[in-house]
């Protein structure tokens, strides 16, 4: 033993204050009291959140306050986009400009599908050309013009580059 005890009593106490800690801690990790377990696991978190229910058979268990989860989920959401420098920042991330991309396509073929049903729905011939037109015309017009843009942006790329050097 690298402690030395003076007597025998003083090492009877030690050991009895350890095999009560030891049984304080086995009954935490047998969760006999489950809220109070989690407890210590989370460091506390989960108090909150949880709350003790007599069931029918009068034996104590343990249930969600989902208010309390809902509350907390929403504040946290609410807090993390609601900050100005975070919605910039995700706009500026290549996936919001990527979804800003992706949502104006879809806004664009629906505006331009629903125009052209409506067309080929209508009586009129000239209406009914408009929405033909639109069909097999518009996604090689659109085309056409985003490779324009994509060669615009690129040459202003490039230009800039020699600007630079």
């Amino acid at each position: 033993m690298a402690n030395k005890y003076n007597g025998l009593d003083e090492l009877r106490r030690k050991k009895a204050l350890l095999k009560s800690e030891v049984d304080q801690l086995e009954s935490l990790l047998s969760f006999d009291n489950a809220k109070e377990s989690l407890s210590v696991l989370t460091h506390g978190f989960t108090d909150n959140f949880l709350k003790e229910v007599v069931d029918e058979d009068g034996e104590p268990t343990v249930a969600f306050k989902t208010k309390e989860i809902v509350d907390s989920v929403a504040d946290t959401v609410k807090n993390t986009f609601i900050k100005k420098d975070n919605i910039i920042d995700f706009a500026q991330s290549e996936l919001g400009s990527s979804l800003a991309e992706n949502a104006i396509k879809l806004i664009i073929v629906g505006f331009v599908g629903n125009y052209a049903k409506k067309s080929l729905e209508n009586t009129s011939v000239k209406k009914k050309l408009i929405g033909m037109a639109l069909i097999y015309l518009a996604p090689s017009i659109l085309r056409f013009i985003r490779e324009k843009l994509q060669e615009f942006h690129k040459n202003g790329r490039v230009s800039s580059l020699e600007q630079l050097i």
